[in-house]
This record gives C-alpha cells, sequence and structure tokens, in this order.
C-alpha cells in the first residue's frame, strides 16, 4: 500500500463513520455525556444490536472509545481525536491525494477534441460556460508566463484557433486569466 493509500483508506474511514444518520446522532447524544449501549439504543428508539454496530464503525474510525461500568459497555466521544482527524484529514495540503493518479485535465482534452477540426483551429465557440472555459485554458497554454505581448501578438496566438480574436482576448481578461494594461497583455499566474 502507497502512503497515499493509507491515507485514502483512513479518510474513506472517517466519513464513513460519519455518513449514517444514527451515527451521527450516537456522536450527538455522545459529545453530551457518556452513555451505555442501552441507553443509546432508548434514546434512538433501536436495538442494542444497531447500536452496538453503529459504535463499532465510530470505533473503528477512533471516534469513540468503551469503558466497562459495572456489566454495562459505556461509550464516551472522543472529541480530541475527532477534532484531529478532521484537522489532519481535511487540510488543504491533504485533500488532494484524494484524487492522486487521477487526470484532472481529461475532460479539457476530450472538449478541444470535439471542438478541433482537423487543423487545428476550434469549429466554434462553446455557448456552454464548462465547455468555453476548456477552450480558453488551450488557447491560455500557449501564452508564456512572465511575457508581455502586444494586441498584435496576442491577437496573432488567439488566431490559430479561431477568427472571432476580440471576443476570446474578452473571455480570458473578463476570466482573470490575462491581464491588460494600454495594448499590452499577459498571463496571470
Amino acid at each position: 500500500m502507497k502512503p497515499d493509500d493509507s491515507a485514502l483508506a483512513e479518510l474513506l474511514t472517517f466519513f464513513k463513520a460519519l455518513a449514517d444518520e444514527n451515527r451521527l446522532k450516537i456522536v450527538g447524544l455522545l459529545a453530551q455525556r457518556e452513555l451505555s449501549t442501552e441507553q443509546l439504543a432508548a434514546s434512538l428508539n433501536l436495538t442494542p444490536g444497531t447500536v452496538t454496530h453503529h459504535l463499532n464503525k465510530l470505533a473503528e474510525a477512533g471516534l469513540v472509545r468503551a469503558h466497562t461500568e459495572s456489566y454495562y459497555s459505556v461509550y464516551a466521544l472522543q472529541a480530541e481525536a475527532l477534532h484531529a482527524m478532521a484537522k489532519r484529514l481535511l487540510a488543504e495540503e491533504s485533500l488532494p491525494s484524494a484524487a492522486s493518479g487521477l487526470d484532472v485535465d481529461a475532460y479539457d482534452r476530450k472538449v478541444v477534441a470535439d471542438f478541433t477540426r482537423r487543423d487545428g483551429r476550434f469549429k466554434d465557440i462553446p455557448a456552454q460556460r464548462k465547455k468555453r472555459e476548456a477552450i480558453l485554458r488551450r488557447i491560455l497554454a500557449e501564452f508564456q508566463p512572465g511575457r508581455r505581448y502586444t494586441e498584435k501578438q496576442a491577437n496573432a496566438i488567439i488566431e490559430r484557433f479561431h477568427q472571432d480574436t476580440a471576443t476570446l482576448r474578452r473571455e480570458l481578461i473578463g476570466y482573470g486569466w490575462l491581464k491588460r494594461e494600454g495594448g499590452v497583455y499577459w498571463r496571470v499566474e
């Protein structure tokens, strides 16, 4: 198992544990105080066996712990573990690992291929926003970061794809992907 695989497995376990209405209710009840299986079952109008099943899922994710009082199992919410796990798993740098190995540009390539003629020029400018964005990203890739272009140079790049340079140039600026000052254009990073 790769490191990304174990992080993904942990993420799935965490979300599966909380992806059930009854388990969320159990977490809510245990956030108020420790309760036995029987108390939880009565509060939720479920059988003790069903509650035990849900508690096992929550325990597997590290969200609850049990201790014995007399002959009852009493459960407590692991609030610190819940906060720590949520913070770690939902960290901005951690979430992209859930999609590692997937092709994020596949849609753009499909749209560009669908709208491109054999000569490499676009048949049309898509009316649908998502498809238009894919076409614009393809054009934007031709603009080098850090380089300044005259309007004539910018139009020459855009015209390789479609004759309506004014519309496409305005769209690139409107999306904030190109900037213009005077007659000079540059790519925004």
